[in-house]
């Protein structure tokens, strides 16, 4: 099956070799996506809410332009330099899906990206 590649320019470009989203089939795999804004290219400053909030706007972007939405996601990934941080994160999940929620894991990793503290990736499937 073709990889089609999936981009918005309403979330960050990539940074290096690959796409936003890439659907195969009647999947959609997303890249992990940090708390970039979009227009200046730069980190979201501020505290864990406000990171995991742009993170969830890029994502959302990106579902957009492949005109889905976060009903469609299976799985969601979330990747936290902190896991006192669980909480917050979750709450802000929370805002961006309803029941029945998407299979989800939750790592705790040493470093993300330009000093990020959440990085979230997801797939979706589509009929």
């Amino acid at each position: 099956m073709p990889r089609n590649p999936i981009h918005s320019d309403s979330a960050p470009k990539a940074i290096g070799p690959y796409s936003q989203a890439v659907s195969i089939g009647n999947t959609i795999y997303f890249s992990g996506q940090t708390p970039i804004d979009p227009a200046t290219g730069e980190l979201v400053v501020g505290d864990i809410v406000k990171q995991a909030v742009q993170v969830f706007e890029n994502l959302k972007a990106v579902a957009a332009a492949a005109q889905i939405n976060f009903g469609d996601v299976a799985r969601v990934g979330i990747y936290l330099t902190d896991l006192a941080n669980f909480a917050a994160v979750n709450a802000v999940m929370a805002d961006y899906f309803q029941a029945p929620y998407p299979a989800r894991s939750t790592i705790e990793v040493k470093g993300l990206p330009k000093g990020a503290q959440v990085e979230i990736d997801m797939v979706a499937v589509v009929d």
